[in-house]
């Protein structure tokens, strides 16, 4: 029997919802009948509108899509002006203030506190700059990811921005297709470095050659069914399949999209992902179908991978290639590339509108976004690059970060999530700085990868970090506190591995210590040149375990209680939201 999400979607969903947003929107949100809520709320996802978490019933977040983090001229201006007008909140935040917007770990935008009755103005004002929000969430193909310097790349192996495009257009924007049995991700790798990181995707694209009638060609090997969260992480794996053009590649994905939405499981949402999809079926029967009923070629097997050259997230040194996109980097054309590092991916509304005004001046106005949260300035002419980096703006976000900040993402937390269970964006940005301020790194270390999941969701990617962290709840002195489970070792590039986990449960307060203690146990005991990763694999977990000390500090933030219980974790306990609508 289908789930009861399935019947509320086999009922409307997709670009059918936009009218009903809009006619809600219109009356109010109060004219949402509370026992319809959920229903409505689901299918309301798909266009990228997210009701806030419990006590914030009238707030809503939007998720915006593009394919491949590219922000066209004006894009990222157009979004910063309606995050100013439309996104703050009855609350400032104490790190952020007011009116902001996060970059996201699929290489777009969310803004926070829209109220219903706005959003038709909101896509009004996004749309007129060439900005959607379709298909941006809910149990849909998601944001199309891919290296976010495509086309701009010195040493791009096989080209992907077309294709990138094409994903975006045909196949995200088939309607008959928006019903997915559960989100799906796509990504697409040109680069050596593997960046897009497609291990952690549904279906992912990366290079790889393979000779052909005597001609050594480039084109892409296939990966399914990988994915991150409720601790049952996978790597994607090889379907033994190359294409070595854009039209064949397309059509493989768009084979095996079909045929999830086809098969896939629409009766258990928890084994509705793909990636049990593929443990399930296995990848011959699922190549085998996909020949026999999905494309009208011949498949090829794999063709010879790149995947020893990978570096991004890799857990390899410095001198085998870039880790990231954060700095000044030559582009194909001569031009260059500037990327600069916003802590915790959190821009204001100003700093956004400035960020476009910046790109403008010194570059051709693109902004790309980053799968680690960060905005790339691009074609920047050599004799523009001196005065483009005095900018007061690139002081706050650096193109030269320390290695804690480079390294460091952070999900959503409590503040709007309803599935977190602890604060992570404002506390991770004062964790930076305490870290910053107390603790040595080797000189050869420009970064060291911490990524904080509120839940076991997994949204922050800890799972893929050298010191990864989860939200959760622990008694401490009698009461309820937020606390954190704290894993290490993880990481993407040539075999993908998960982190483990070395201590479950730790309070929040002494959280900073614990990562001061296994840092400075690294810096002590690491060999020559030896990363993170490789130092934590030579130690071993047992050894790891013991160095990681949880203590308390002198670090300081004002939400070390459990957010949870809080309509937001930075009100008074007895304020209230805003025209306060209940869910029950």
């Amino acid at each position: 029997m289908a789930s009861k999400k399935e019947a509320w979607k086999s009922e409307l969903y997709g670009d059918a919802v936009r009218e009903k947003i809009e006619e809600f929107a219109e009356q109010g949100v109060d004219a949402i009948p509370e026992d319809e809520r959920d229903k409505w709320f689901t299918r309301f996802k798909f266009w990228g509108v997210f009701q806030q978490r419990t006590g914030q019933d009238s707030y809503f977040m939007m998720r915006l899509t593009n394919a491949n983090g590219v922000l066209e001229p004006g894009q990222l201006r157009a979004i910063g002006e309606v995050a100013r007008d439309y996104a703050s909140g009855p609350v400032e935040n104490p790190e952020f203030g007011d009116a902001w917007l996060d970059l996201t770990t699929r290489q777009s935008i969310q803004l926070h506190w829209l109220e219903l009755e706005d959003i038709p103005e909101v896509w009004e004002k996004l749309e007129a700059a060439g900005v959607s929000s379709r298909s941006a969430g809910g149990d849909t193909m998601r944001n199309i990811t891919g290296c976010p310097v495509a086309g701009r790349d010195k040493h791009e192996l096989v080209e992907s921005q077309p294709l990138l495009d094409r994903f975006q257009t045909e196949l995200r924007g088939n309607d008959a297709l928006s019903n997915m049995p559960r989100k799906f991700n796509i990504s697409v790798t040109g680069c050596r470095e593997g960046c897009a990181q497609d291990s952690i995707n549904d279906v992912g694209l990366e290079p790889a050659k393979k000779e052909i009638d005597g001609e050594t060609v480039t084109g892409f090997n296939v990966r399914v069914g990988g994915g991150l969260g409720s601790r049952k992480p996978r790597v994607a794996r090889d379907l033994d399949i190359f294409v070595a053009d854009e039209e064949r590649a397309y059509e493989v994905v768009r084979g095996f999209v079909e045929l999830y939405h086809e098969h896939g499981n629409r009766d258990v949402r928890a084994r509705a992902r793909s990636r049990f999809f593929v443990d399930e079926w296995g990848t011959e029967k699922i190549r085998d179908l996909l020949q026999e009923e999905y494309v009208d070629f011949e498949l090829r097997s794999a063709g010879e991978n790149i995947r020893d050259e990978y570096t991004y997230n890799a857990g390899r040194s410095e001198s085998a290639g870039k880790h990231d996109h954060v700095g000044v980097h030559e582009q194909a054309n001569g031009d260059y590339y500037v990327g600069l590092s916003v802590a915790v991916g959190r821009l204001t509304a100003s700093d956004a509108i400035e960020l476009a005004d910046i790109a403008d001046e010194y570059g051709s106005g693109e902004v790309r976004l980053t799968r680690r949260q960060n905005p790339l300035l691009m074609d920047v002419p050599e004799e523009k690059l001196d005065d483009l980096l005095a900018e007061p703006l690139l002081g706050k976000h650096t193109p030269v970060p320390n290695p804690f900040q480079r390294g460091t993402v952070a999900c959503t937390g409590t503040e709007f999530c309803s599935l977190a269970l602890t604060e992570t964006k404002a506390r991770t940005a004062r964790m930076l700085r305490w870290l910053r301020d107390n603790v040595d790194v080797p000189d050869d270390v420009s970064q060291l990868k911490i990524h904080y999941s509120g839940c076991t969701a997994d949204c922050g990617q800890a799972n893929t970090a050298d010191i990864g962290l989860f939200g959760m709840r622990a008694q401490k002195d009698g009461e309820m506190v937020e606390a954190m489970d704290i894993g290490v070792g993880g990481g993407i590039g040539e075999e993908p591995s998960f982190v483990e986990w070395v201590r479950q449960r730790i309070p929040a307060d002494e959280v900073p210590g614990a990562i001061a203690s296994l840092v400075e146990a690294f810096a002590e005991r690491r060999e020559p040149g030896q990363t993170f990763r490789e130092w934590v694999e030579a130690e071993g977990t047992e050894a790891v375990t013991e160095y990681c000390v949880p203590e308390e500090t002198d670090f300081e933030a004002p939400y070390m209680h459990d957010a949870k219980q809080s309509w937001y974790p930075f009100a008074e306990e007895e304020a209230e939201a805003e025209q306060p609508v209940t869910s029950d």
